[in-house]
């Protein structure tokens, strides 16, 4: 059922790494929507987190989903609860902003969406490069037809920020737990080509562990007490087909890394028979500030493509992961006042999640 249209959206935040950094002063920035309560399961981590916030909390999810001022919950916990999390939430009857990866598989984010649908929930899955200015120029740029008939697309994201072997081993060091660059880099990355270009189809996969142990946190003294086995994926490269809006397969290129130290950081380029379109950043201090556009012609040089002001942020924060998350929170408390789906939601994530899967079932067997 729709929120009221005449006070803010109630949130409560379940996590409190990035739901602390970026979620709680989107929410707060936003005038659809109004942070009410915080969760987290550690209560020495939440109780410090409510001195800050001046909020309430409570370690027992029960708990914050029986308060009356809960209308929704923003999910950004590790991968690996979010689903019965969501679960729990879409049952007690509450809207949802859910991090990615959403779930460790597909299917679960399919019965999410079946749950929601029945319960009519808006569910809204944080794919924040939607709401990205020069993407948005971008995906307008291509809807007017500009690439003309697409031949290629290639996009590398390759970053450094797990090429340091002393980073200590947690969740995003197991495969089980929903760690590597799949669900950090990947489900963004097919989600942006499922957006701008078509769905997807995975031809190849390979992927690769270059750091395979981590030190334990917390471990005393040397040797392999202290270090903890990495078995998540820290490179993946990827083949697939993109069909687009007339049902033309474009072949697509993914090239994935957390490890790539001095990495081009993400650049996403769009070969067509009427333009080169080229989208990408060096900055890997913060992954949305820093992206220019460019443009070539046959027979031109590359050139930037002017930003359109109309697409700008109305606040520039220093954390450049704010504004993008606050412009998709304001449309998700538009959806859930009117009562429609969110986009980007649970359907544009099960894509996205179909294919994590399929990269890591194309393995060949005996693959480290």
């Amino acid at each position: 059922m729709a929120a009221p249209t005449n006070r803010p959206l109630g949130v409560a935040i379940a996590g409190l790494g990035f739901g602390e950094a970026v979620h709680l002063p989107a929410l707060r920035d936003c005038p659809g929507t109004e942070p009410v309560a915080l969760w987290h399961p550690r209560a020495e981590r939440l109780e410090r987190a409510c001195r800050a916030a001046e909020l309430g909390g409570s370690t027992d999810f029960s708990a914050v989903l029986a308060d009356p001022r809960v209308e929704a919950v923003v999910i950004a916990t590790p991968p690996a609860p979010r689903f019965e999390l969501a679960r729990q939430a879409l049952e007690a009857g509450k809207h949802l902003l859910l991090e990615k990866p959403v779930a460790l598989e597909a299917a679960a984010i399919e019965e999410l969406q079946r749950l929601a649908i029945r319960k009519k929930l808006c569910v809204a899955v944080d794919f924040e490069y939607r709401a990205v200015p020069v993407f948005q120029q971008l995906a307008a740029l291509l809807a007017a037809g500009v690439l003309g008939e697409p031949w290629l697309v290639k996009l590398d994201w390759l970053m450094a920020s797990r090429a340091d072997a002393s980073r200590p081993w947690t969740w995003y060091s197991q495969a089980a737990e929903g760690g590597g660059v799949l669900g950090a880099l990947g489900t963004h990355a097919f989600d942006i080509l499922n957006w701008l270009v078509g769905p997807a189809e995975l031809h190849a996969a390979r992927l690769s562990t270059a750091i395979r142990e981590r030190p334990l946190a917390g471990a005393k003294g040397a040797g392999a007490s202290a270090m903890g086995a990495v078995d998540a994926e820290d490179i993946a490269l990827i083949q697939l087909d993109l069909s687009d809006s007339l049902g033309r397969r474009v072949p697509a290129q993914v090239n994935l890394s957390s490890v790539t130290r001095a990495g081009r950081g993400c650049w996403l380029e769009l070969y067509g028979r009427e333009a080169t379109l080229v989208l990408g950043s060096a900055n890997q201090a913060d992954y949305v500030h820093g992206f220019q556009l460019a443009i070539s012609r046959p027979g031109e040089p590359l050139r930037p493509v002017p930003a359109d002001p109309a697409l700008a942020f109305a606040r520039t924060w220093e954390d450049g992961r704010i504004a993008p998350v606050c412009r998709l929170i304001g449309w998700w408390a538009q959806a859930t006042r009117e009562g429609r789906p969110m986009v980007p939601g649970l359907a544009e994530a099960a894509a996205s999640q179909g294919l994590c899967d399929a990269a890591r079932r194309h393995q060949p067997i005996g693959h480290p």
